[in-house]
């Protein structure tokens, strides 16, 4: 397989940038770096609110990562124009988030769609409610869907 002119840009959003879309960011980061694709790669997260703007990654949110040794340093975010013309694929967490980013820019139809399309579409539930097992599911959920993204952009492993 050949190197990329330039890297494929993958942003994930949830609504505060604080559980979901940094796990994502971590999962994803995590296969990469495993397949030698990190060249390959520019990913980020953000969120579709500013409530959490500044703020790590939420504690049940880092564990999971910790325990699946797919942690990086992370502050919360709130998603930009500038994201939505850099970023190649916006990968939402659910119809909400789906809906807000289009509200807010439309110019990303076309970029953005739900992280779980490859598994027939549904939504990641948020875990901002629940406890550590609900993270857990949730990064599992994740997973699978983020291995089936990789291999659409890149090919099987």
């Amino acid at each position: 397989m050949g190197l990329v002119e330039r890297p494929i840009r993958v942003l994930f959003v949830c609504l505060g940038n604080i559980c979901r879309s940094p796990l994502a960011e971590g999962l994803f980061r995590k296969l990469i770096r495993e397949g030698g694709l990190e060249a390959q790669f520019e990913v980020d997260s953000a969120g579709t609110g500013a409530w959490h703007a500044g703020e790590p990654m939420d504690p049940r949110a880092r564990r999971v990562l910790e325990e699946k040794g797919a942690y990086f340093p992370h502050v919360a975010r709130q998603l930009t124009r500038e994201d939505v013309v850099r970023f190649d694929h916006l990968l939402v967490m659910d119809r909400e988030n789906l809906r807000e980013v289009l509200r807010r820019f439309p110019e990303a139809r076309g970029k953005v769609r739900l992280v779980l399309e490859p598994l027939g579409g549904g939504e990641v539930p948020d875990p901002y409610y629940g406890d550590l097992h609900d993270c857990r599911e949730v990064a599992l959920l994740l997973e699978e869907a983020l291995k089936r993204h990789l291999e659409a952009w890149v090919g099987p492993s």
